[in-house]
């Protein structure tokens, strides 16, 4: 049986956000799992709701869109983040995220330590600040659509991050497709 993944896209107000790097993750892992060298662009599925803020949940497989769903959207709040040492592999977006619920069974949200190194939360990439510089992860688990173009923009900055560095930085922020770049000024970091 082949996977299951899926893209998650921000409409707001019948606005389609960051379409082309959603297309570039959609159509590469497309080549990179399934072997597919063929293209689809996925505004050709999404017939956007006009007014209002949508997760727009794209689920396909190989070369097949599946399902095409629109669901009001509110951001999680996040007061608290653990640092949970992990060996996930995640660096396709698969529909099954139950080992990110396994890990999450004890905290609001958590930052995924990987052979020593930080990665990302269970629903965003992350950044921290040092010296007026933003840095990302050098090995998310998942490379977000967010975080390749603001690295591409050159806003970001990527860095092998361990926990024992954190006091170094001066800010952290959150990234993904819904919430853009989002600094995060009362959230705790649990080591």
């Amino acid at each position: 049986m082949q996977p299951t993944l899926f893209e998650t896209i921000k409409i707001k107000d019948g606005k389609i956000f960051n379409l082309d790097w959603h297309n570039r993750r959609f159509n590469t892992t497309q080549k990179e799992l399934f072997s597919n060298t063929s293209t689809l662009e996925l505004s050709e599925f999404i017939s956007p709701p006009t007014l209002g803020l949508y997760r727009c949940k794209i689920i396909y497989t190989h070369n097949e869109i599946l399902s095409v769903n629109y669901f009001s959207y509110e951001a999680k709040e996040i007061k608290t983040l653990k640092v949970i040492q992990s060996q996930l592999d995640y660096e396709y977006k698969y529909t099954n995220r139950s080992m990110f619920e396994e890990l999450l069974k004890d905290y609001n949200e958590i930052i995924i330590e990987k052979d020593g190194f930080l990665t990302d939360t269970t629903i965003a990439n992350i950044a921290f600040l040092e010296g007026g510089k933003w840095f990302t992860p050098k090995r998310p688990l998942l490379k977000g659509t967010t975080r390749a173009r603001l690295i591409k923009e050159g806003f970001l900055h990527e860095r092998d991050i361990r926990k024992e560095s954190l006091k170094n930085y001066s800010n952290f922020a959150l990234m993904n497709a819904m919430i853009g770049f989002q600094i995060q000024k009362s959230v705790n970091i649990q080591i």
